[in-house]
């Protein structure tokens, strides 16, 4: 592999841990990145020329830490981070001379992001750029804010874990749970970013669902018991399980109803049945359980050779109780659609504010869909322009464009 070949690699497999690292020592979420982006700058330029380190990412250490004591020492800020650093330093320069591997401090960073000192609405963002990768342009078109905003809020948190002096270490066991959520929304959103890329026309999301997964697993080592952590990855494996179903041989978009289940992973879809089972136990049900419970009644149909509406309209009504977002609403339509008539199905999609969907691409999907079962074909193709016009998956909008109804 060349030079540029490995720093993309290590970009895209590494990017996270190495931040993480960095920051967990500098106490500077925002200098870490910057130091690291040096590195990968000076990795570009000094490989081609000496070859690629046996060790890349602890070369990108070295280089990045010398960058940020450097830093430290000309900015004459936070002194007490400057032993941290030379302490990082040489832990940096071991790993180039023993088969080390440097320590994963991804969930801390997470939980960092999480600290009730910082805006509540950045926790999620924050998480997606610092641990996840994800730029600021991408984060802000699935958060509907202007990139430049976006920016804004991400640099005015880092400054804020900086100058407020934010300990990085994992919260107390009586702090968990009120960072959970942002941490197991994050992941969760990390996951869905991946999963929709399904193409892999993004580099930058190739590995990012598979990101998630192994996040989702450190969480559950950390936390055994809490069940939502167990609903979360359940729900993901469920999803991950359908992977090479959701093409044809030919490269064409598949439904899920429309999957061959044969192709579906059983040993995943044993995982997430056993996680779920688990969770349940505790008595304490919660979104993520819910969700995975959905997909879990999805894959009965790998057994059954039907799928259950009635009971996946069922848990549609549990989970728009628990948390009524945009999708888990236009997901109850959809699946009221099945289980009773396309009419109910409309009304409740009509119940969703015209603002929460203008540029929700399942919502139009599935309003075509209704509107063609319900014989209404130009309000139907209209919707169906539209879905396609929001979809970024090619085969997908070539499916939807087979779907438009034909005029009379």
């Amino acid at each position: 592999m060349d030079a540029r070949a490995t720093v993309e690699h290590v970009v895209r497999a590494s990017y996270a841990r190495l931040v993480a690292f960095l920051a967990a020592r500098s106490r500077d979420v925002a200098a870490a990145e910057d130091a690291l982006a040096e590195a990968f700058q000076a990795a570009l330029v000094t490989w081609p020329r000496t070859g690629v380190p046996e060790k890349p990412e602890a070369w990108l250490l070295v280089t990045a830490r010398r960058r940020l004591i450097d830093a430290a020492r000309h900015a004459r800020v936070h002194a007490e981070a400057v032993p941290s650093l030379l302490a990082a330093a040489a832990e940096a320069q071991e790993m180039t001379e023993r088969e080390l591997e440097f320590p994963d401090e991804r969930l801390k960073l997470l939980f960092v992001c999480a600290h009730p000192a910082i805006d509540p609405n950045v926790h999620t963002p924050m998480m997606l750029q610092t641990v996840l990768g994800l730029d600021a342009a991408r984060i802000a078109a699935a958060f509907l804010v202007q990139p430049s905003a976006m920016g804004q809020r991400l640099s005015r948190a880092k400054a804020k874990i900086r100058d407020a002096r934010v300990a990085f270490e994992l919260p107390s066991a009586a702090e968990l749970p009120q960072r959970l959520d942002a941490v197991l929304g994050a992941v969760y959103a990390a996951y869905g970013t991946g999963w929709e890329d399904v193409d892999g026309a993004d580099r930058r999301n190739s590995s990012l669902a598979a990101e998630a997964i192994a996040l989702g697993r450190l969480l559950l080592r950390m936390m055994p018991d809490e069940p939502e952590v167990k609903g979360l990855l359940a729900l993901m494996l469920h999803c991950a399980a359908r992977c090479a179903a959701r093409r044809s041989a030919n490269g064409n978009y598949v439904p899920l109803t429309e999957q061959d289940t044969a192709l579906w992973s059983r040993p995943l879809i044993e995982e997430a049945e056993h996680l779920l089972r688990d969770a349940g136990r505790a008595g304490r049900i919660g979104r993520y359980q819910l969700e995975a419970a959905i997909q879990s009644a999805h894959a009965g149909r790998a057994r059954t050779g039907c799928t259950d509406w009635e009971s996946i309209a069922l848990l549609y009504e549990g989970l728009v109780s628990h948390a009524p977002g945009t999708g888990a609403l236009v997901g109850r339509a959809a699946a009221v659609a099945e289980a009773r008539d396309a009419e109910t199905a409309w009304s409740l999609l009509q119940t969703i504010p015209a603002e929460a969907v203008a540029s929700y691409q399942p919502y139009w999907a599935l309003a075509a869909h209704l509107l063609k079962r319900m014989g209404q074909t130009t309000q139907s193709a209209d919707a169906y322009r539209r879905a396609i016009g929001l979809s970024e998956d090619s085969a997908l909008r070539a499916f939807l464009t087979a779907q438009i109804p034909a005029m009379p």
